[in-house]
């Protein structure tokens, strides 16, 4: 191929989603290879494993997180095992998931299990101000050990670093001695592996990097998917310092290796505009855009493991068959992803994860549940943008309404009721102005043309 020749060319003359004789031929060999993929039960194929650097330990490249479980705990211990049963051998979790049942559920459920079987991550969720106190922050650490029923945590997490930045940072850590206390609980083997995960100020996440002699991270958690890789910053009301090219590229020149959040982008691969996934499908018809998303993330060498939310049994039987084995993206695919990144990146939805973290709001409003709709709206072509003098306006606006109304049946959580307290702003780890993009679906919401609302 030509080397000067740019993406949208080659896909041009590779002839995705034209229907062209060269399409078929390019794309037949693929389909096959989709096809003889997942011939055979799936419980004599085997998971892809990476190999952790410092300990040698085989990790599952699928990571199972625990933050969005059923709260059922008989729910919880047949979707654990059967994970276990299929190879996957990393659980990840926080005391703040589902208010500390995440820990109790997940601890419940992998206490059945060999200890030696299983890797435990939890982390160090002490964002409140109030929980800055040293006393605080060990009752927290020793809490988790409690609820998840061991005597050592495998991955150990400094939580959410990025969040108000360098300052916030020595604030929650290196002021009040937590981070040595840590540092000697990975000496007396407490802690196995000590990391942290990032969201937004690059400035906190550079300088733990940069201190990397001193503190000697064994991971680093970062969000990367095929949109973020490239444009992450500044999407949607977001206030985001670095695309996960740059987090990704940094670790691994340290040759630390990255646990990937967030490969989905909170489900909202899985809501792709209709044309997009059309465009996957072009190339590969049996595969999900979830699986493409997964593809391409575990096809980046210094990935350990890559984390799905999985609290449904079909969403972990897709996802185990997608990793055992996994099979690296192309570099066709690759091209695909990034036109699809290119052409997402035009569309304005909210960068909204759904991961909860901003709720309760004090006014009842439903934070993620408002910006759901939103970027659904956007996704099916309903909103009514741009003009209120656009001809289908009132129209649009109309669907926009009765579809809002079936979301959120409950007008007490409706964006309207936002208050604008910012009290949302410091938990939010996509670094979203919540009450800005409040004010943009109420906009969208009031009538500007003949168009009744009760």
């Amino acid at each position: 191929m030509n080397n000067n020749m740019n993406r949208r060319e080659f896909l041009r003359r590779l002839g995705i989603g034209t229907g062209s004789a060269m399409a078929l031929m390019t794309l037949e060999p693929l389909r096959a290879l989709a096809q003889r993929e997942d011939d055979g039960p799936l419980a004599e194929r085997r998971m892809t494993y990476r190999v952790q650097h410092g300990s040698g330990e085989q990790i599952s490249l699928l990571g199972f997180g625990m933050m969005r479980l059923p709260n059922d705990q008989d729910e919880v211990n047949r979707l654990v095992d059967y994970a276990i049963a299929h190879g996957v051998n990393y659980f990840d979790t926080a005391p703040m998931y589902m208010r500390g049942d995440s820990e109790v559920l997940t601890g419940n459920a992998l206490a059945r299990h060999p200890r030696e079987k299983v890797f435990i991550a939890t982390k160090m969720s002490n964002q409140n101000e109030r929980l800055w106190d040293f006393e605080a922050s060990v009752k927290m650490y020793r809490q988790s050990f409690e609820r998840l029923r061991v005597d050592y945590i495998d991955y150990y997490l400094l939580h959410s670093i990025g969040g108000g930045g360098v300052e916030n940072l020595k604030g929650r850590f290196l002021d009040n001695g937590l981070l040595d206390f840590l540092l000697k609980e990975r000496e007396a083997g407490r802690i196995r592996h000590l990391g942290f995960s990032y969201h937004g100020n690059v400035s906190a996440f550079d300088w733990l990097l940069d201190h990397h002699d001193d503190y000697h991270w064994d991971f680093v958690q970062i969000q990367m998917n095929f949109l973020d890789w490239r444009h992450a910053s500044l999407r949607g009301g977001r206030r985001v310092d670095a695309d996960a090219e740059y987090l990704y590229n940094k670790c691994e020149k340290l040759g630390i290796q990255c646990v990937v959040m967030e490969p989905l982008r909170g489900g909202a691969f899985g809501r792709m505009a209709q044309e997009l996934t059309d465009q996957l499908k072009a190339c590969r018809p049996d595969d999900s855009p979830a699986r493409w998303a997964f593809r391409w993330v575990g096809s980046y060498p210094n990935i350990l493991t890559t984390l799905s939310g999985m609290n449904r049994m079909d969403h972990l039987e897709e996802n185990i068959r997608t990793f055992s084995p996994l099979e690296v993206c192309t570099e066709a695919e690759n091209m695909l992803l990034a036109d699809i990144a290119d052409q997402m990146s035009g569309f304005p939805t909210i960068p909204c994860t759904t991961c909860r973290y901003c709720m309760p709001c004090p006014y009842g409003v439903d934070i993620p549940g408002n910006f759901a709709y939103y970027n659904e709206a956007v996704n099916e072509h309903i909103l009514p943008l741009p003009s209120p003098d656009a001809a289908d306006y009132g129209k649009r606006q109309q669907q926009f309404i009765e579809g809002y109304r079936k979301a959120l049946p409950n007008a007490e959580t409706w964006a309207r009721a936002c208050q604008d307290c910012e009290e949302c702003l410091p938990k939010c780890p996509q670094q979203i102005r919540i009450p800005n993009q409040m004010s943009r679906v109420v906009e969208t919401l009031r009538v500007k043309r003949r168009v009744a609302v009760q």
